[in-house]
């Protein structure tokens, strides 16, 4: 797509509303993030926090690049923008398995973007001629930059795609995906491709990041921490992404020792799944642990590592955030917002089955200490902890879980 040249006025002002757009506000930088991760074609992303991750990376980049670009050279063409961000993702998106139509979200971000510039360029001039030279031509950068930035990207998803359609880790990929998916293939083929035993007992993990500047090796070390909490040398490993890796280890990894791990790794997060026997054990592990680190991300939870067998409730409570943040709230009343002191010890003291010396000896608290915080507890309760314990304990598992509102 080509243009004239603006006139040396419309230039000024596209100048300085690229100036602008190169802070954009959270709130603009939210709706941007909701729109492109909304709707059912993109289900698939919003779940996945290494695609969303990305997503969210992607659509800065894309603003930025655009906005200096016509900084530099307001109103000239702008380049396809074919840097790491996008690229990344690209390729990530084919190891999942997605295509070319998941790139609608470049479009449904453009239409986001044309809405946030028109707002800016009405506050640059009130001459109606300026005005309509300026959206003409602004209007037409914005389209050809998304349009060749797609096609860049269209063009490194398909080069991905047959690189990952050679040699021996695709075919493990390949046969990880038809046990996980229950295709009938013999155990002793899968295991045969995969070198890894399917009679045993195993247990499933996702490890990945969603730091942009993170050490690819870390998510290595991880899986070798994993592998040696369980008692094993190697865990098998798949390449999800260049951000996620797919393990399994024979036994279950010890959960002190992988936290402890994972403290040396500070931009790894992990979710462990189920530990189970032989072929629907494998499928089944990996399941939870999937079901565990898309339980994470949807709460944006802060912490780095989660054992299904400490999420199960949680997942199926929140799997409607909306409803699950209502029942939070409804339950525990000014518990939700009270000091982390008082609903650890009320927390820690429902997993204790009421018993408060137990408790104080968890929390390494006094027992006086800990009935005064129930006692306060109590106080912020909407009912008393004695009508309605099972509630309480399940909203403050929710509140343990869930990232900051």
């Amino acid at each position: 797509m080509s243009w004239p040249s603006p006139s040396p006025r419309v230039r000024e002002l596209m100048r300085r509303g690229a100036e602008i757009a190169l802070t954009p506000s959270p709130e603009w930088l939210a709706e941007l993030d909701a729109a492109t991760l909304a709707g059912e074609a993109r289900r698939q992303m919003a779940a996945d926090p290494v695609l969303a991750a990305g997503t969210r990376r992607t659509n800065r980049s894309n603003l930025l690049f655009w906005a200096a670009s016509n900084v530099r050279a307001p109103g000239e063409p702008v380049p396809a923008n074919d840097t790491e961000a996008p690229l990344a993702v690209a390729r990530d998106m084919i190891r999942r398995g997605l295509d070319e139509s998941a790139l609608d979200a470049y479009r449904v971000g453009e239409s986001v973007a044309v809405r946030m510039w028109t707002q800016i360029a009405c506050t640059l001039t009130d001459d109606p001629e300026e005005l309509r030279e300026l959206l003409d031509v602004s209007l037409r950068s914005i389209a050809a930059f998304v349009d060749d930035t797609v096609d860049a990207i269209s063009a490194r998803m398909r080069a991905e795609r047959d690189e990952l359609t050679r040699g021996t880790h695709a075919q493990r990929r390949e046969t990880v995906a038809l046990l996980i998916e229950g295709a009938p293939i013999t155990r002793q083929r899968a295991e045969s491709r995969l070198g890894y035993r399917l009679e045993a007992t195993h247990t499933a993990a996702i490890v990945w990041t969603d730091s942009p500047d993170a050490d690819p090796g870390q998510l290595d070390r991880a899986a070798d921490a994993l592998a040696e909490a369980a008692g094993q040398l190697r865990p098998l490993s798949v390449i999800a992404s260049a951000a996620t890796r797919w393990l399994w280890v024979h036994g279950r990894p010890d959960a002190d020792r992988t936290r402890a791990a994972l403290e040396h790794l500070p931009d790894v997060r992990a979710a462990v799944g189920s530990t189970a026997p032989g072929v629907d054990g494998f499928r089944r592990s990996h399941l939870d642990a999937l079901t565990t680190q898309q339980m994470l991300t949807r709460l944006t939870s802060p912490s780095r590592l989660a054992f299904h067998h400490e999420v199960e409730l949680v997942a199926l409570l929140t799997a409607d955030p909306e409803r699950a943040d209502r029942f939070v709230a409804h339950t525990l009343g000014a518990v939700e917002t009270a000091p982390p002191e008082i609903t650890e010890t009320l927390r820690v003291f429902i997993e204790e089955q009421c018993n408060a010396t137990r408790a104080a000896a968890r929390l390494f608290t006094h027992r006086n200490t800990l009935l005064r915080r129930l006692t306060r507890a109590d106080q912020l309760l909407p009912r008393p902890l004695a009508r309605n314990p099972i509630e309480v304990g399940t909203a403050l598992k929710v509140l343990q879980w869930r990232g900051p509102r």
